[in-house]
């Protein structure tokens, strides 16, 4: 039984509002979103005004170089909808260009790393980009407010930069060796060949440009236009055989969102593509073996949840071929209005800092979606060009009971996603816990590797009944390394609309209209 020293408990305060909810990674996203709901916008809108924002407070996480997931609810046609802007990679993809090394260690997704890091580092790593057309169909189907008009508290965030946290010098520090590779990233990030002190400001030069030629010309600029064009030269002369012809063939996918059931309530998820359809095979392990749960979890509840996790994650690896994984980058955020509205977007650059490049000209940080692919032949994940990613962590979800809905909740931290989601949602519906329960909750982590996580706040029950048929780590819920993956939510509640964020993320909170009315 593995232990830990760390002696971390932290609590964040629940944020309600009856006016909407935002819960974010950045308290400056948060406050994005709701500066769009105070404006008269609605969750949509909310949600793609903190993505956009996160983008640049959380540069190692997400950005317009990204690509991920969204799922929304529409109160008045009381139907889920579910859009796809994941990445593709270029149809000039030569397999030839990724001969796998052997000696190098796995990939982030579980897959053989190749000759000089080409699938997960430079130029080669990159897929076609699909946030911006994603933010932008999510605004034109379902929103109110103009791209413009979301991108603005965005525009105004790059263009002041951000004083750096002790949080955001912790993650530029665990990033160095990549980082340093990179001439543009380096100096923005290690000035003096050292990380951005906690303080400093913050600002990728470039990048209040890029935003605001977005917002000018619209996400036309970025797949057809100039914007594009200056991304693709960019990205071509370090290696990358991306085209604006990828770019122009790029499209979002929209479709009904995975649903599965639950307590009475229906669980929205993007699916299979997603980390959708284990999350299903966990909740239905669960039904099955707790038809009636207890009064509160216990020592017979954290082993079944343990063995539904176990069970999904052995499904999953059958059908992609992959070893392990391990956790990685990610963006997630909740939004919710009084119209009774949600939103879960999850997205993100894959690893820390993505590919470990930023652009001179245009600022933007890329992808390194190439590394979801498999370099080896005839899989279910392997690389052909024009592909898009088909296997992904992300797992936003909303669930919905009597045509209304309860939460929105999705996590970043690559493979702790799909368990930490997945368990506050069934914390949520056995046992009635509200959100703020739910997400200071102790949990565990299980992903079929040969162990089971715990927090020692379980107690000792719990952990005896684990460790009779599992090897056990213990660890708390601690800022870094992320062992429970970093969750954000959204609720109803008696109270109004709640928000919350992982109690261990520093910077991460939740933001209501009425606390930027004025701004």
């Amino acid at each position: 039984m593995g232990t830990s020293a760390d002696q971390w408990i932290t609590r964040k305060p629940l944020v309600t509002d009856a006016g909407g909810m935002v819960a974010a990674q950045h308290i400056a996203a948060a406050r994005a979103g709701a500066l769009l709901l105070s404006r008269g916008g609605n969750a949509v809108d909310a949600a793609v005004a903190a993505a956009f924002a996160l983008g640049v407070v959380e540069p190692w996480m997400c950005g317009l170089g990204g690509s991920g997931f969204m799922v929304v609810w529409l109160a008045s046609e009381q139907r889920a909808v579910a859009l796809d802007f994941q990445g593709v990679l270029p149809l000039a993809l030569d397999r030839g260009d990724y001969p796998v090394d052997d000696t190098l260690p796995l990939t982030s997704m579980g897959f053989p790393a190749v000759k000089d890091f080409a699938n997960t580092q430079g130029g080669r790593s990159v897929t076609v980009p699909g946030a911006v057309a994603g933010f932008d169909h999510a605004l034109g189907a379902f929103g109110r407010m103009s791209l413009g008009e979301a991108l603005a508290p965005a525009i105004g965030l790059a263009e002041e930069g951000i004083p750096a946290s002790w949080f955001c010098t912790l993650m530029i520090a665990s990033e160095m060796a990549i980082l340093a590779r990179d001439p543009v990233a380096a100096s923005i990030y290690l000035p003096d060949g050292a990380p951005l002190l906690p303080g400093a400001r913050l600002r990728i030069p470039g990048l209040a440009r890029s935003l605001r030629r977005l917002a000018e010309t619209g996400s036309d600029g970025f797949y057809r236009g100039d914007l594009g064009r200056d991304m693709v030269r960019e990205l071509q002369s370090l290696g990358c055989r991306m085209t604006m012809e990828d770019l122009e063939a790029y499209r979002v996918m929209e479709y009904a969102p995975m649903e599965a059931q639950h307590r009475g309530s229906t669980l929205y998820t993007p699916g299979e593509q997603s980390g959708g359809l284990r999350q299903r095979d966990f909740l239905a392990h669960i039904a099955a073996k707790l038809p009636e749960p207890p009064s509160v979890p216990d020592a017979t509840t954290w082993p079944i949840y343990a063995e539904a996790l176990e069970k999904a994650w052995h499904a999953h690896r059958a059908r992609n071929g992959t070893l392990s994984e391990v956790g990685s980058s990610t963006s997630s955020l909740s939004a919710a209005d009084a119209e009774g509205n949600m939103v879960a977007l999850t997205y993100t650059l894959l690893d820390h800092f993505g590919a470990g490049i930023t652009l001179p000209e245009t600022g933007l940080a890329l992808n390194n979606g190439v590394s979801y692919f498999d370099p080896r032949p005839d899989r279910r994940t392997s690389m052909e060009g024009g592909k898009r990613i088909n296997s992904s962590n992300m797992v936003p979800t909303i669930a919905v009971s009597d045509n209304n809905a309860l939460f929105a909740i999705g996590a970043s931290g690559g493979d702790l996603i799909m368990p930490c989601v997945s368990q506050i949602a069934a914390l949520m519906l056995d046992f009635g816990l509200s959100l703020e329960e739910a997400l200071h909750s102790p949990r565990i982590d299980a992903s079929r590797r040969g162990s089971v996580r715990a927090d020692p706040r379980l107690g000792k029950a719990v952990l005896d009944a684990l460790a009779q048929h599992h090897t056990l780590e213990i660890s708390g819920n601690v800022v870094m390394p992320k062992l429970y993956a970093c969750p954000s939510g959204v609720a109803q509640t008696a109270e109004g609309l709640a928000g919350i964020n992982d109690p261990a993320l520093p910077d991460g909170g939740a933001c209501g209209p009425a606390s930027v009315v004025g701004d």
